[in-house]
């Protein structure tokens, strides 16, 4: 009973680890999408959800500006997360990842 138990145990760590992955670039692919719509527009956009693989994104966005000496510059901040599953179960998966672009 111990080893079915320990068995059942690794497959779904080792299947949570899997998710894992797959959320991580669920998130870097909205992240890259908000990047490239940041780069172009110099602005800043967030997404409504999409799905990836299986997974909920969304990309948010904060634009701050500044002046140095007589440059005006601009910040974006973007976070891109990924989700599946319910929040408080076992088959929770999430992943964020963020990224500054200076314009």
């Amino acid at each position: 009973a111990f080893m079915v138990t320990f068995s059942n145990t690794q497959q779904l760590t080792s299947a949570q680890d899997l998710q894992g992955t797959k959320a991580y670039w669920a998130a870097r692919a909205g992240l890259e999408w908000g990047l490239a719509s940041a780069n172009v527009s110099s602005t800043c956009t967030s997404s409504t959800p999409f799905a990836v693989d299986g997974f909920t994104v969304t990309v948010s966005c904060n634009l701050a500006s500044y002046t140095e000496a007589t440059t005006s510059i601009k910040l974006i901040q973007l976070t891109a997360i990924a989700s599946t599953g319910t929040a408080g179960s076992v088959s929770y998966i999430e992943r964020s990842v963020s990224a500054t672009l200076e314009k």
